[in-house]
């Protein structure tokens, strides 16, 4: 079972700017929801002899899960892996929304302008590396996974087998988590803030 969290609120997000693999720090809302998911998996997960929780190695990220961590009274630790970081726009990193549509040819739909970029990851580069760390996950293992919002949908797309263009439009709420089970994938929601 993996429950797949996205990172709360960051001052990028307030500012509608892309972050890929820049950083940004978490708002006062991105800290509570952190904490909220923290005190939800705290319900779902009361023993954690038999979990792991896994984070992206990017700022805003480990700061969600050492709260999560902490929400969770402190038993788990999280392991950072490269393989779940956010998808990397190259030179394009910390645009705004605005600025990466402007930058999207017109015959691209939508969707694919995070793969325009001249010095970013492709799609294929993407799926590969999440690809390999959901491999990675054994059947029996119970993980806490702390990631990002593209990263989060390639996850989901990857392990529900969902078409591309379906894939690239999943919501990435930062108050509701994802449960992969049994090949299934269910959200669930935060209380609200």
């Amino acid at each position: 079972m993996i429950y797949l969290v996205r990172h709360g609120q960051t001052e990028s997000n307030l500012a509608r700017r892309y972050q890929g693999a820049s950083d940004s720090p978490l708002t006062a809302l991105g800290q509570t929801q952190a904490r909220r998911m923290g005190e939800l998996l705290n319900r779902l997960v009361p023993d954690t002899s038999g979990w792991r929780m896994v984070a992206s190695p990017l700022g805003r990220a480990q700061q969600t899960a050492g709260i999560i961590c902490e929400a969770m009274g402190g038993a788990l630790t999280p392991r950072l892996d490269p393989r779940v970081a956010e998808a990397s726009m190259g030179s394009w990193d910390g645009l705004t929304l605005d600025e990466l549509e402007a930058k999207r040819p017109d015959d691209i739909p939508y969707p694919e302008r995070y793969f325009q970029s001249p010095d970013g990851e492709s799609f294929d580069v993407i799926w590969a590396r999440l690809s390999d760390w959901l491999a990675s996950v054994g059947l029996d293992e119970n993980v806490i996974l702390v990631s990002h919002g593209l990263a989060g949908r390639f996850l989901r797309g990857i392990y529900g087998k969902l078409p591309r263009a379906v894939l690239l439009t999943l919501p990435v709420p930062q108050d509701a988590m994802y449960c992969l089970n049994g090949g299934t994938i269910s959200q669930i929601d935060c209380e609200p803030v």
